[in-house]
């Protein structure tokens, strides 16, 4: 299958996000032209990725220096590791025109965007997302940062990309669970806005890094994302627009603090929240009990969890919650599932409702 374009439009500063596979070979070629041009470059990678891709790894360093981060998973998403980046890039010389390279899921894309984002005031950087997650999420829309001990992403900029590959080739590297937790945001754009993936996603459960329809999975993801960060960049709307890829994440990222990083990955929380944010839909008359069920069936298809593994206490929750960036005025902002494949954002969700739908989920008081 040849790769495809999706072009996440922004003026001049719009960029292509590649998606297909064998384009490993099209990032070494940027990579060997800008460091022809005289143009310092840094690869920023984790011990899992580079273990797992270890020609890829190979490959950049006969380019540029790499770093591989101290530690996977989100406690790399930390300022002692940001620290050590811009230290990394200081010690190479890495210039106003270098740029750097994010190789790995979520985590080292936030991570070296942030740092691309301030050092120097701003360096160019490139994704390689390596997981079904960064493909279809985080790597697209130039969302980079670091957590704090209080809350997820709360230090962070907006910083675009100059490029994504996503190399479907990558994802036969990846761990089942690792695969299932991509899942949970792939879910979640057809929830918001294509009631047709979703019943894709329904018929054709659960999915594999070599299904003959996830390319196209992947690109729908991505062209809905690229809308909406095209029409929102900051997520400065008063109702709707980048707020809307939240959904489900008000109460995945408290399910993330609570149980401290690590205990679930990002895309097992999100689908727990997922299914939260459809019972308090449901109980708000904005989709029905049937619709509900019906998206905690499709979240369970896919081999992810539609509950807590084990009691979270409800306080530190609504702590977490109320530390969301997208609290307005001192009230949280949800966004709600209207029917299937349509959400929306509302600051007027009463507590108790959310409670109600945490408690479901496995909360305790």
């Amino acid at each position: 299958m040849p790769a495809e374009t999706v072009t996440v439009e922004l003026g001049a500063r719009s960029y292509p996000v590649r998606i297909g596979p064998g384009l490993r070979r099209e990032v070494l070629a940027i990579a060997a032209a800008r460091v022809a041009a005289g143009q310092k470059c840094a690869t920023i990678t984790s011990p899992g990725v580079a273990a797992a891709l270890p020609e890829l790894t190979q490959e950049l360093a006969k380019f540029m220096p790499v770093l591989i981060t101290a530690q996977d998973g989100e406690t790399a998403k930390s300022a002692a590791e940001l620290a050590r980046v811009w230290d990394f890039l200081a010690g190479n010389g890495i210039a106003r025109d270098g740029a750097v390279f994010a190789l790995g899921g979520g985590v080292i894309g936030d991570l070296t965007g942030f740092a691309a984002a301030s050092y120097q005031r701003g360096v160019d950087f490139y994704q390689i997302p390596t997981t079904l997650l960064a493909m279809v999420d985080s790597s697209v829309g130039g969302k980079t940062g670091i957590n704090l001990a209080a809350g997820k992403n709360l230090v962070g900029n907006f910083h675009q990309p100059a490029a994504v590959w996503a190399d479907t080739d990558l994802l036969a590297t990846l761990p089942p669970r690792e695969f299932a937790a991509g899942m949970a945001e792939v879910i979640k754009h057809g929830l918001l806005a294509d009631a047709d993936l979703f019943g894709l996603l329904e018929q054709n459960a659960p999915m594999a890094w070599n299904h003959p329809l996830l390319a196209r999975v992947i690109r729908r993801c991505v062209e809905i994302k690229a809308a909406v960060v095209a029409g929102d960049e900051r997520e400065t709307s008063a109702q709707g627009g980048r707020a809307l890829l939240n959904l489900g994440h008000t109460f995945g990222h408290s399910i993330e603090a609570t149980a401290g990083y690590g205990t679930y990955l990002h895309g097992e929380a999100v689908a727990i929240g997922l299914v939260m944010a459809a019972r308090l839909s449901a109980e708000l008359k904005h989709c029905t009990s049937a619709q509900a069920e019906q998206i905690e069936a499709v979240i369970a298809a896919h081999q992810l969890p539609t509950r807590l593994r084990a009691p979270l206490p409800l306080d530190p929750m609504l702590s977490a919650m109320r530390r969301d960036k997208k609290v307005r005025g001192g009230k949280l902002r949800f966004v709600l599932q209207d029917g299937i494949g349509s959400a929306s954002t509302s600051d007027a969700v009463p507590e108790e409702a959310a409670i109600r739908a945490l408690l479901a989920g496995g909360a305790v008081r």
